[in-house]
């Protein structure tokens, strides 16, 4: 059976990923989505791939998906555990070398967010995260998400992404098309430089996609499964 390895971006836990991960074992699969050690100051690269390792343990079949921020932790995960696919989701893809801050400015963030708030009305890039992160999520789901935000721990977002390599493993790409956080063109951009992914897959959603649009992202995920013959 195939495992879907669900990684949380930063200011949320494995919880922001409970209504994919239903939908993915109502499709025969297994998901875990533990929560990453980012909340605490000194946390390393090796403690957030732990954790999967430990939560993967006697996983057969490892399919790795990141959100966002998890981005960085999705190739040193698929690396450690031999995964068979690497899915991004509206997510940061790092290179040798890089930290999490550097990324930014790195694939021309800042011009792109205010590119799209000049022709958006200033949508993209607010400071309300009802409007910039949750604006098609249930209102009510909304509230539990920000509820439950956990702090970013100190120090790991400036710290180098640690391998010397993007690994050999295949590897998707999934543009949120209405993400008012990292604008589609960002993530086609990302997609197309640093995984060599022209035509990557799309969802209509912005940028909590797993909130707000979980069955048409588990059926992505599952699709990839399914078309390669396994499950």
């Amino acid at each position: 059976m195939t495992t879907f390895a669900l990684i949380h971006g930063s200011g949320d836990g494995g919880w922001a990923w409970h209504l994919v991960q239903r939908a993915l074992r109502e499709r025969g699969y297994e998901a875990l989505a533990p929560d990453l050690p980012t909340d605490r100051d000194g946390a390393t690269w090796d403690d957030c791939v732990d954790v999967f390792a430990a939560a993967a343990a006697g996983a057969e079949d490892l399919v790795v998906v990141g959100h966002s921020s998890g981005g960085f932790i999705v190739p040193l995960v698929a690396q450690r555990l031999d995964a068979s696919l690497q899915v991004f989701l509206a997510a940061m893809v790092p290179r040798p070398g890089e930290s999490g801050s550097e990324w930014f400015a790195d694939v021309g963030w800042e011009r792109a967010v205010a590119e799209q708030a000049a022709a958006d009305g200033g949508l993209t890039g607010n400071p309300d995260p009802l409007i910039a992160f949750y604006h098609d999520v249930p209102a009510a789901l909304a509230s539990q998400a920000l509820a439950r935000e956990r702090p970013t721990g100190g120090g790991l977002g400036e710290v180098a992404w640690p391998s010397p390599a993007l690994p050999r493993i295949a590897a998707r790409y999934i543009v949120t098309t209405r993400d008012r956080f990292i604008p589609p063109a960002v993530q086609r951009r990302v997609a197309s430089e640093r995984l060599g992914i022209t035509e990557p897959d799309e969802i209509e959603a912005g940028h909590c996609a797993g909130l707000s649009r979980p069955e048409e992202l588990a059926d992505l995920l599952a699709g990839y499964v399914d078309r390669a013959g396994r499950g």
